[in-house]
């Protein structure tokens, strides 16, 4: 019994092992961008996963031929998808205008099978709550719906008031964390311990260890958390 586990747990290890780093060579793509494609080829990759775990007798040589096979298909496709623009809409698929001027595209939405229901609730995901708000909803082929509002509907923003926008002197970084100084983050700030410190005085706190948290806004500044 103990053999079995040991051997079960030794399997689970290797598969996972591999599995990270054939989808690192693959490359990285949010679950959102995912194609029919890509969905699928991960079920496989799962299920032989699955089955090496639980079938003791399974050579490794056969399952790891396998991963890697499908590996090699994956990436073969999006070679062809960035190559040829039939395979992709063959693949992919095209996206799908199923809101336009405000008015529902009735065939449009019977085409990818999609209910005035859950159309509405994706409306409501891009902070839209009235078809009437709508100059264009597309569907695009990940399944994600695109909104462009109509231009009384869109907000307003500062160049609409004529109001100068702060320049914006890097992106928001993490520079101490818990008590502890993110010196990577510090230096691609361009900046020192020194000024950290110093910034931290002007606050009224002497030790980086009375800070929970601390970052380097846009605008330079930095913003602390005790």
């Amino acid at each position: 019994m103990f053999t079995k586990i040991l051997n079960i747990s030794m399997r689970s290890t290797l598969i996972v092992v591999v599995l990270l780093i054939l989808t690192r060579l693959l490359g990285k793509k949010q679950m959102s961008q995912l194609t029919y494609f890509n969905y699928i080829t991960g079920v496989t990759m799962g299920s032989v996963a699955g089955d090496f775990i639980s079938e003791v007798n399974m050579p490794v040589v056969d399952t790891l031929a396998s991963l890697i096979a499908i590996c090699i298909l994956t990436e073969l496709n999006s070679f062809i998808v960035l190559k040829s623009t039939s395979y992709r809409k063959v693949m992919d698929g095209d996206d799908i205008i199923l809101i336009k001027k405000g008015k529902i595209i009735k065939p449009a939405l019977k085409s990818c099978r999609m209910s005035v229901n859950i159309l509405l609730m994706l409306l409501r995901q891009s902070n839209t709550f009235s078809v009437e708000e709508v100059e264009y909803a597309i569907l695009e082929t990940n399944g994600s719906l695109s909104v462009m509002k109509r231009q009384q509907a869109q907000p307003i923003i500062k160049s609409d008031l004529d109001i100068k926008a702060e320049k914006i002197k890097n992106l928001p970084r993490e520079v101490i964390s818990d008590g502890k100084i993110m010196k990577v983050n510090l230096k691609e700030l361009n900046k020192d311990e020194e000024w950290l410190k110093n910034e931290l005085r002007k606050n009224n706190i002497e030790s980086v260890k009375d800070v929970f948290y601390a970052e380097v806004r846009s605008d330079g500044t930095l913003y602390i958390s005790e």
